[in-house]
């Protein structure tokens, strides 16, 4: 059923550990059940996607950014012939090493990390699944299989350049699914991100007229359902976007496709680079959309006021973990005793959801 250049979960490169196959599921589907029931995964319901999870209900988190991605990298997969459950199961681990307050708790670890390599999410997620998850007597980490791994350290999108992880691997150019998450990814953040900054009142139906890509699509919404609510019309514009998008991804990876002569998984390897890909017109589109929502959205003088404040909430941290690694809990003392005591602290925070985080810093602060 799948395409020549799908990866088989038959073909995989493997586990680090070796185990006994599942009788009655292929490997990549087992993989996403280790990482549906994991820790880290249940935690992503309280980190924030944009706004900070005790602002309101409504909003993203990086559980529901994250079962987004998912399920539009397994409609993108099927669309192309590619293996669905490879590309769900790479989606819904793809930001399992976010920080805390997303994007600004992130910058901040990395800045106090910088003297020990930094602090990135993507390795990080790579260190949660490897290292940190403790579910298996015999070895540390969900001991997942190499072509999930390789998705989360490959993962890359305009907001992630993936830093190389030591040890791990290289064998060419990431399958056709990890590069399906990258799009994935940037269809849905862009999307719930118009979605909340209208639903917290940041962008008004005027503003939003100014981004072409909005503008054609909601006019088109308007002409089709002129009666309908303005709720309505918001989501039938978004429905509308996601569709127009991966109509463009669908159409532009088949054209390099064929223009590269891919038939077999080893020709992505050897030369499918950026071989899922938005067109150039809708590059140019998108990025309309990027900027639009950096000044409007991400720039938001609310959204920068708890940005700032998260940063401080982080440094406090670490610094008060920094003074006396005692206070870390046991396991993260025992994990790393011997080893770099600033990296059990990043690896601790990281780890904190908003609420947690705010919590212990207003112990720690009162």
């Amino acid at each position: 059923m799948l395409a020549s250049y799908a990866q088989l979960s038959s073909k995989s490169l493997g586990r680090t550990h070796i185990e006994p196959e599942c009788p009655f599921r292929a490997c990549f589907y087992r993989d996403l059940g280790r990482i549906v029931h994991s820790t880290a995964f249940r935690l992503l319901e309280y980190k924030t996607q944009v706004f900070v999870n005790h602002e309101g209900d409504y909003y993203r988190t990086r559980l529901t950014h994250s079962l987004e991605v998912s399920q539009l990298a397994a409609g993108i997969a099927r669309i192309l012939g590619a293996n669905e459950d490879l590309a769900k199961t790479i989606a819904l681990a793809h930001d399992l090493g976010h920080s805390p307050f997303g994007h600004p708790g992130e910058e901040m670890l990395d800045q106090l990390m910088k003297d020990e390599g930094g602090f990135e999410h993507n390795v990080q997620s790579y260190r949660v699944v490897t290292e940190i998850e403790e579910c298996y007597p015999d070895f540390p980490g969900l001991n997942l299989s190499y072509e999930v791994l390789e998705g989360l350290v490959k993962h890359s999108t305009s907001y992630d350049e993936p830093k190389k992880v030591e040890g791990f691997k290289d064998v060419g150019h990431p399958t056709i699914e990890a590069q399906i998450v990258n799009l994935a990814d940037e269809i849905a953040y862009m999307n719930h991100d118009l979605d909340d900054g209208i639903h917290w009142g940041m962008l008004s139906m005027r503003s939003l007229s100014e981004v072409e890509l909005w503008h054609d699509a909601y006019q088109k919404i308007e002409r089709s359902i002129p009666k309908a609510s303005t709720r309505v019309k918001r989501c039938r514009t978004i429905s509308h976007l996601i569709t127009e998008l991966i109509t463009d991804v669908d159409n532009e990876t088949n054209k390099r496709l064929k223009d590269r002569k891919i038939k077999t998984l080893d020709d992505v390897r050897k030369r499918g680079d950026e071989l899922v890909s938005f067109s150039d017109a809708m590059k140019k589109r998108t990025a309309e959309v990027k900027t639009f929502l950096f000044n409007k959205v991400y720039r938001f003088p609310k959204v920068v006021e708890t940005c700032e404040h998260s940063k401080k909430v982080i440094k406090e941290l670490f610094n008060y973990y920094k003074n006396d690694l005692k206070r870390l809990p046991d396991k993260y003392q025992k994990r790393f005793k011997g080893k770099d005591g600033n990296r059990a602290i990043a690896d601790y925070i990281a780890g904190m959801t908003d609420r947690f985080a705010l919590s212990e810093h207003q112990k720690i602060t009162t």
